[in-house]
């Protein structure tokens, strides 16, 4: 029987880190997101993900750097308003842990990834409603989806990396 689990997004949170002048990370997130899961039971061994996150929804708590991310120089919000991402494979690789391959789709680029997903559990929460919470992270390189704009200091030093952590903290609402 199938199970519908839609993403409980006052409980959950979608973020990214790059490495800025070698030295430093700065983080990001995406407020607006959507995601929705579909398993056979309550099995998440065999789930199918959709995911998406609003492009104009990114914070990293700098204005300016708000702008010039959504910018086309980097995602180009005004052609490509949403990244997406959908499963093609789930594989259960311990009790609590699941990797997660799928198609990500950025600024009209689509690349295979695989994330690594911390299944911490099945609970029902005070009012009633059956939750399932993960943790999901991985890795990209944005010139690989078009993001790449860069630049180097007089010393030689890259402004920012070409690898992008991903982290997200899911927690699903049984539908």
């Amino acid at each position: 029987m199938e199970t519908n689990w839609k993403v409980d997004s006052m409980h959950s949170e979608v973020g990214f880190k790059v490495r800025h002048m070698m030295i430093s990370n700065v983080s990001g997130s995406f407020g607006t997101f959507d995601a929705n899961v579909s398993t056979q039971g309550e099995d998440f061994a065999s789930a199918k993900f959709d995911f998406s996150a609003a492009i104009e929804s990114i914070n990293t708590g700098v204005t300016d750097r708000d702008g010039h991310l959504k910018s086309a120089d980097f995602f180009d919000a005004e052609n490509h308003p949403a990244l997406k991402f959908t499963s093609t494979d789930v594989q259960k690789v311990a009790d609590d842990a699941l990797e997660i391959t799928g198609n990500l789709e950025i600024k009209g680029t689509i690349k295979p990834v695989v994330f690594k997903a911390e299944f911490a559990g099945i609970a029902v929460d005070p009012y009633g409603q059956t939750k399932a919470g993960m943790t999901l992270t991985g890795s990209i390189k944005r010139s690989e989806f078009g993001l790449t704009w860069s630049a180097v200091t007089e010393a030689g030093n890259i402004v920012v990396s070409d690898e992008i952590k991903l982290a997200a903290e899911l927690q699903f609402i049984k539908q």
